[in-house]
């Protein structure tokens, strides 16, 4: 694009401010610094409003909190109040345990194009590692550190950038594969589809299903590759237990070629 768009970037969290900080102090370092940042809360305790109102008196643009109260793992409806409170055209979302590369921004707004939402890639930093990064308050990371488990998925070469912009598997469930914790997408598209449908409790697949109705209204998908670079710190993986009820509306959603959910963004609108 020759111009690029101004941007909202979306950090959702719950209860680990440990890591929240990082991932704040890492946008600070941007190279670009989007127009503004909401913390998209899923129902954190104290410690959280504590550390976001301490970064709010430094921080150098405007540092949004939404909070909803936890009533169990609700992230769709809390993403969509976020999204609503939104004052920029394009949104980059990210979760709240992901450090980014310094050009992060730089990188999303450069890649984005009109008519298309964008996959992008993070790395795994392990165990060890994100205990002493956490404990050390280490948010300069790269593909090279110890403990990055895919270092292909950190390495920044933008010339190649086209290589893979939309060369990925178009068979089966895989054209729907996307990260939530790093994606970005026009704000008019994901409200024409009614963003995340409030249907999904519990962990997975909200992302994949928000974005196959937007595959069904005909926006593209792309793909960075070797840009907008991520760094997900380790975690336990979230309940599974609502699963297969997910799964089930996912699935509907692509054989039935949904494109507006019911129960979504439009409420907050």
């Amino acid at each position: 694009m020759s111009s690029k768009p101004a941007a909202s970037l979306i950090i959702s969290t719950y209860n680990w401010p440990e890591a929240l900080e990082l991932s704040l102090r890492s946008v600070m370092a941007q190279s670009v610094l989007p127009a503004e940042v909401i913390i998209a809360d899923d129902g954190s305790g104290a410690a959280t409003k504590e550390l976001i109102n301490k970064f709010q008196a430094a921080f150098p643009i405007p540092l949004i909190h939404i909070w909803h109260e936890d009533k169990g793992f609700r992230k769709t409806i809390v993403l969509n109040m976020a999204i609503a409170k939104a004052k920029s055209e394009y949104i980059i979302q990210i979760d709240g345990d992901i450090i980014i590369h310094h050009r992060f921004i730089e990188d999303h707004l450069s890649f984005s194009k009109p008519g298309s939402f964008v996959r992008a890639s993070r790395a795994y930093v392990d165990e060890k590692t994100t205990k002493d990064i956490i404990q050390h308050k280490r948010y300069k990371i790269h593909a090279f550190s110890k403990g990055i488990t895919n270092v292909l998925s950190v390495l920044r070469i933008p010339f190649l950038w086209s290589l893979f912009e939309t060369n990925y598997k178009n068979k089966g469930e895989e054209v729907y594969e996307i990260h939530g914790c790093n994606m970005a997408y026009w704000r008019k598209d994901l409200i024409a589809v009614n963003g995340y449908n409030e249907l999904f409790n519990g962990w997975g697949p909200e992302d994949k299903e928000l974005i196959a109705r937007m595959m069904n209204l005909g926006i593209q998908k792309r793909f960075i590759k070797l840009g907008a670079l991520a760094f997900h710190l380790f975690h336990k993986e979230n309940s599974r237990n609502r699963l297969q009820k997910n799964t089930e509306l996912f699935k509907d959603t692509i054989e039935k070629k949904i494109v507006f959910c019911e129960k979504g963004i439009d409420q907050y609108l």
